[in-house]
């Protein structure tokens, strides 16, 4: 049993499309009180990080997510989700996150990139290169849609993934049970199904 955690800023309905697609048992789960209930949660996300952190609050996700995250169960945040498992994100100021893996989101640095080629925010397939990792089972630097202008900056220990944008950034993590993915795997087809498999079976 998987829940779709919706605090008004998902993309629920091909989060939810994508795991009938591979026949798991997904609910979208507005009650932040039966979170518990479930054996995992994807945590989604379209929009800045600080309205999302205000819904989170304001719906009570964001205490639920936190003692989910503390019980061991699996965790996955999509795009902005991934984000918000930061401490912290650089978005209109400096926001506090749910600080469920210690790093920090940035802008893309458009010093370090030819803009004549990389325009921001980046949009469309990028591959990942992964470290070994459940989640990339049958997979080897699978090709991912993306959609974001910020990034995830952590220490290496976390990362599982990389993504090449002007220059390397991380595009999927992991700390114990908590992993988030900078691309969509929802919107990644064959690829990204398989991803969303290996989750449901962590």
């Amino acid at each position: 049993m998987v829940a779709i955690v919706d605090y008004n800023m998902g993309n629920l309905a091909s989060v939810y499309n994508a795991c009938k697609l591979i026949d798991a048992d997904a609910t979208i789960v507005k009650d932040p009180t039966k979170l518990k209930d479930f054996n995992r949660i994807i945590l989604p996300g379209v929009g800045a990080f600080g309205d999302a952190m205000e819904h989170l609050k304001s719906t009570g996700m964001y205490d639920a997510v936190k003692e989910f995250a503390s019980s061991g169960k699996p965790i996955i945040g999509i795009c902005l989700g991934m984000q918000l498992l930061f401490e912290s994100s650089e978005e209109f100021g400096d926001t506090q996150g749910l600080g469920l893996i210690p790093g920090k989101v940035v802008p893309f640095d458009k010093s370090r990139m030819d803009m004549d080629d990389h325009k921001v925010p980046h949009v469309g397939w990028n591959k990942i290169f992964n470290k070994p990792n459940k989640l990339f089972d049958g997979l080897e630097n699978p090709y991912l849609y993306f959609v974001h202008s910020f990034h995830a900056v952590c220490d290496d220990k976390y990362t599982i993934g990389t993504t090449h944008y002007g220059y390397d950034f991380v595009s999927a993590v992991q700390k114990d049970n908590i992993y988030g993915f900078q691309p969509h795997p929802e919107k990644s087809h064959d690829n990204g199904i398989q991803i969303l498999k290996n989750f449901m079976k962590l």
